[in-house]
């Protein structure tokens, strides 16, 4: 059940992001282009996606668990620490050059154009790159204050 279940998901997901274009990397682009074709829609998609899912939390964290079962898988850091800035802002540089995002560039895939196929291989690369250097670069010490 949980398969299909993520199945129903995934295909919201992705007719969402075909239906309102950010499939379209060209539309993405034209968000980020505020001196010339300027396209102020990828506002309302991340709106309606952020009062979705404002209620959707809202709704689902009254219950004691998942339907489905097992349990909520939360983030409990709230620090900004230097990966977290730096990740954001190679995901940000990353989608303004190719106008896609991890998620977005799933449902393109199925466009089968040359373009999606590219930036998922360079986004698997990236990741193999960003794990092969947080296994090289030590680890902080751990805070030890209160134990």
């Amino acid at each position: 059940m949980q398969l299909v279940s993520a199945l129903l998901i995934g295909l919201v997901f992705g007719a969402g992001i075909a239906l309102s274009g950010m499939a379209n990397p060209a539309k993405v682009l034209n968000f980020f282009d505020l001196a010339g074709t300027w396209d102020p829609s990828l506002i309302f998609v991340m709106g309606g996606a952020l009062a979705v899912t404002f209620v959707g939390y809202r709704v689902v964290l009254r219950r004691s668990g998942p339907v489905l079962g097992g349990g909520f898988y939360l983030p409990t850091r709230r620090d900004i620490d230097r990966p977290l800035v730096l990740g954001s802002a190679v995901f940000g540089i990353g989608w303004g050059i190719a106008g896609f995002c991890p998620g977005g560039v799933i449902p393109a895939l199925g466009l089968l154009r040359p373009e999606p196929v590219v930036f998922v291989v360079a986004m698997i690369v990236g990741i193999l790159l960003a794990r092969l250097l947080q296994r090289q670069t030590p680890s902080p010490e751990p805070d030890r204050q209160g134990v």
